[in-house]
């Protein structure tokens, strides 16, 4: 396993910060966590994937619950399941619902190809995605856009967690439902704090005005 250095972003920092960088920044600065159903039946896929020995099947050494890190990148982490055959690596990641419009979900495996290539020094070209809501696997290929995005990902995320400051909310219904943090954050009412507060000088400043002339 690679060494963890001090500014070692953990690899699920990168799925947050796609997802939403205001709730990466409130649960790698801030510390907050907050659980609802969604991310319980994600925790209950996890430990399924996560437990038990590993195993080989047909010629597949399958490893669970895989302490990774990259040096040269600054992550760490945990894969899920990483399968090994003769002549490939491949990556594992569970995830419990589908598979989304953004690329969160494909930069976070990403990741994971990206230390196991450092650790290992074979190439990594593709790995799978498990929903859970779908019961099966969604190949994901490892080209050289995906890695420029994971890599730059991990710059950007790391850049902004270091500076400590919290993003301003941007309120997304379908979003911000799915969020366990959401009564932490309050995007709605953080949102519009500033508009409010604008009218308010807005209808101070238009009382304190003086009259016009004679």
């Amino acid at each position: 396993m690679s060494t963890r250095g001090e500014d070692s972003l953990p690899i699920s920092a990168l799925q947050h910060w796609l997802f939403c960088p205001r709730q990466c920044a409130l649960i790698h600065v801030e510390r907050l966590w907050a659980e609802n159903r969604l991310t319980a039946e994600g925790r209950v896929l996890h430990a399924r994937a996560d437990g038990g020995a590993g195993d080989r099947r047909k010629g597949v050494l399958t490893l669970r619950a895989v302490q990774i890190g990259a040096d040269r990148l600054g992550l760490h982490g945990v894969a899920d399941v990483v399968e090994i055959q003769e002549d490939r690596i491949v990556p594992v990641e569970y995830k419990r619902g589908r598979p989304k419009p953004h690329r969160a979900d494909e930069v976070q495996l990403c990741a994971q190809a990206l230390c196991l290539e450092e650790m290992t020094g074979r190439a990594v070209p593709e790995g799978a995605l498990y929903y859970g809501e779908a019961r099966r696997r969604t190949p994901v290929a490892f080209d050289e856009g995906l890695r420029s995005l994971t890599s730059s990902i991990a710059d950007e995320a790391r850049a902004a967690l270091a500076s400590g400051t919290l993003p301003p909310p941007v309120y997304d219904k379908r979003r911000c439902r799915a969020c366990s943090l959401v009564e932490l954050c309050r995007p709605e009412r953080m949102q519009a704090a500033p508009r409010i507060r604008a009218w308010l000088e807005r209808a101070i400043a238009s009382q304190e005005a003086p009259e016009g002339g004679e």
